[in-house]
């Protein structure tokens, strides 16, 4: 399984425009491009998080005085690496046009309110 870390690696930290109709062409729906694209990026955001409070938590001091606070050169380092990282919708951008993305789409079951339209 591929890191995020590495999935991270070439995408730029920039946004550019993007060519609507191509990133449409799979699901034939910038809707549905959309979602697909918004829910990765959600997942790549959680992850990201729980990774880093992960990692932060080895440093965690369990005092009952908060008056002495140091400085850890190494937990610091850790955030500023994590806060370089490209927003996880960029990644999901990347993946997306990269193919690596696989996602299912579901079939439409009405309810209630779509029967009351029929």
């Amino acid at each position: 399984m591929t890191s995020i870390k590495d999935k991270a690696q070439g995408v730029q930290s920039a946004l550019s425009a993007q060519d609507i109709k191509g990133l449409a062409s799979d699901t034939e729906n910038i809707y549905k491009t959309l979602v697909v694209i918004s829910r990765r990026a959600r997942q790549l955001g959680n992850n990201l998080k729980h990774e880093l409070t992960g990692k932060l938590e080895e440093f965690a001091v369990t005092a009952e005085a908060i008056e002495e606070v140091t400085e850890n050169k190494e937990q610091i380092e850790i955030s500023k690496y994590y806060e370089r990282l490209p927003n996880p919708a960029l990644i999901a951008l990347k993946e997306y046009k990269d193919g690596d993305l696989v996602y299912e789409e579901r079939g439409h079951e009405p309810d209630e309110a779509d029967q009351e339209l029929e």
